[in-house]
């Protein structure tokens, strides 16, 4: 039954780094306002499926969580925190997926001038963003090193894993001390692309048993 459990939630992983990788292929590069207002159907749609993909991402971290052993404090310190990265992603993508576009669209027939009044709300609006962005990346950085401990201590996943998820968490800190990670849109999808490659891999060794 454990077993189940554990692929179910490989499976659920597997999706959750599919929706992400969807979400920030499509994620628009930002622009000027009239720009940002002309795209907010695809602004809304790109962060819905980021909010969507949580829950199973959830689901799939527990699952990690229960193969490594809950049993094991730095193993539930990675599922605690985790639970916090998600809950920052959810914000995150709310405030600028959601928040903003809603927010903007009372602005798509002003004039120049009372467009540019606005710009330190839409300034305090993407600070807010980057906020939060620094949050869940921390704490996606910070369960994958506890867990990756985890794993080449209890060997209930392949050592490989847990010393790439080390040398990961490394590398990703380097970027995000400078603010390279979440200075720009090439940023994100690198950080993106190399957090969702590792979970991608922790979900096909789920599924696997």
């Amino acid at each position: 039954m454990n077993n189940l459990f554990e692929r179910k939630a490989g499976i659920a992983l597997i999706v959750f780094t599919v929706l992400l990788v969807l979400t920030i292929v499509i994620h628009p590069a930002g622009g000027s306002v009239e720009y940002l207002i002309r795209i907010t159907p695809l602004i809304i749609t790109t962060h819905a499926i980021a909010i969507l993909s949580l829950p199973l991402g959830l689901i799939g971290f527990w699952g990690l969580t229960r193969r490594i052993g809950i049993d094991h404090f730095w193993s539930m310190l990675a599922f605690s925190t985790i639970c916090l990265g998600i809950v920052a992603v959810m914000i995150a993508a709310a405030t600028n997926g959601l928040v903003m576009p809603v927010f903007l669209q009372g602005y798509k027939d002003a004039s120049p001038e009372t467009i540019e009044s606005i710009r330190p709300i839409l300034r305090l609006s993407f600070s807010i963003n980057h906020a939060f962005d620094y949050v869940y990346t921390g704490a996606f950085l910070l369960s994958i090193l506890s867990w990756s401990i985890c794993i080449i201590h209890t060997r209930k996943l392949p050592a490989w894993i847990g010393w790439a998820g080390i040398v990961l968490s490394f590398a990703i800190l380097g970027m995000l001390i400078p603010g390279i990670a979440m200075s720009s849109l090439l940023g994100l999808r690198i950080f993106v692309s190399c957090i969702v490659l590792w979970i991608l891999i922790v979900g096909i060794k789920l599924t696997r048993g």
